[in-house]
């Protein structure tokens, strides 16, 4: 019986072992990786790790956030509403009082978060349907 068990323990240290050494070593490139410190990066993240994800774009004029400095895309009846709108840090729907008003902070305020299908069309369910 004693014996019966050790062999078993035998083979199990020696799978274990070649298991180990069938493992690829992923020492040289991570390819899940910060790619400016090389540091491991965890695959699973949250909708909160989207926050410090800067924009996309270069705003030739950052430091101004008026309408004047932007040329609004925007129709000609939500036009006249537009040089009220400036960007003030809102980010959501719930925070907007009507479509032009979220479609102009989509399109000029950085971060906001009222296009969650990236069509363009902002506050599909509150204000532009």
């Amino acid at each position: 019986m004693t014996q019966k068990i050790l062999i078993f323990v035998l083979l199990l240290v020696l799978a274990l072992l070649g298991y180990k050494m069938l493992q690829p070593n992923n020492t040289t490139s991570n390819p899940i990786a910060d790619v400016a410190t090389e540091t491991p990066v965890d695959a699973a993240f949250t909708s909160t790790d989207l926050d410090d994800i800067p924009p996309t774009y270069v705003d030739s004029d950052a430091t101004s956030t008026s309408v004047s400095a932007v040329k609004p895309v925007l129709t000609s009846s939500a036009s006249a509403s537009a040089s009220s709108f400036t960007c003030d840090g809102r980010k959501h729907c719930s925070q907007m009082t009507s479509c032009a008003e979220a479609t102009y902070f989509v399109q000029h305020c950085p971060n906001t978060k009222m296009d969650g299908n990236n069509d363009g069309i902002p506050c599909e369910q509150q204000w532009c349907r």
